[in-house]
């Protein structure tokens, strides 16, 4: 009996070891170079709609330092900015969901993520996110947008009843200087001449519980961050 016992224990290991759920460990040094290793291998792949590095890197550390857990990208591309979003998250203990209307483009980023190992952290949805975007409930303390430039303001109107106080709104190819490109290469911001939205930032500006800058790193895309106030 006490053999049969012991088998039983023994089996019961095997099946949690070989079935279990639980996450990889994202303090590991080595979770962190599997990671790396994605980013880094996968280069060629990063070009066309998504952020340079040193932007992906910022976004990495607003959620990190922040210690954001519910975080919304809009606009997924094939991955690139998602991965440094889910790895700071995977810290935190978050969770992101990320919204992409292309299908070759989603089925790419979701290998990526399967391969970093972040696919735990990441809800890959596909579809439009001028619907998906005012569906989701929320809450969030941190969203990302990089996509259709000319639907901005509408992404933040949807979002920013859901953000948090203290939460932020992230917004790419953002520039203080009006013009596409500016003093950044295909930014846009100030006035009628910023691109397809080239009001965004005075958009942004005009709420009084937002407080909204322009980040400025080198080699960046342009990246506007706006933090939620409380009301006064």
């Amino acid at each position: 009996m006490f053999k049969l016992i012991s088998m039983a224990i023994v089996a019961g290991a095997i099946c949690a070891s070989v079935f279990s759920t639980s996450p990889p460990n994202a303090n590991d040094a080595s979770f962190d170079a599997r990671v790396r290793k994605v980013l880094e291998n996968h280069n060629n792949s990063w070009g066309g709609m998504n952020v340079p590095e040193a932007d992906g890197q910022a976004l990495h550390d607003i959620v990190l330092q922040n210690k954001y857990k519910n975080a919304l990208e809009i606009g997924t591309s094939n991955g690139y900015s998602g991965l440094w979003i889910a790895w700071a998250l995977s810290k935190t203990g978050g969770k992101l969901i990320t919204i992409e209307i292309d299908r070759g483009r989603h089925e790419e980023a979701i290998a990526y993520f399967r391969e970093a190992g972040l696919d735990k952290f990441v809800d890959a949805r596909l579809g439009d996110a001028h619907t998906l975007v005012p569906a989701l409930p929320g809450p969030f303390d941190f969203v990302f947008c990089d996509a259709d430039k000319e639907w901005y303001e509408n992404y933040l109107k949807a979002a920013l009843p859901k953000i948090t106080v203290g939460g932020c709104f992230a917004a790419h190819n953002v520039s203080d200087y009006s013009g596409w490109g500016g003093r950044r290469r295909g930014g846009f911001g100030r006035g009628s001449g910023g691109g397809p939205a080239g009001g965004f930032l005075e958009f942004a500006r005009s709420f009084s519980n937002l407080d909204t800058k322009v980040l400025s790193i080198p080699g960046s895309g342009g990246l506007s961050v706006s933090y939620k106030r409380a009301e006064k």
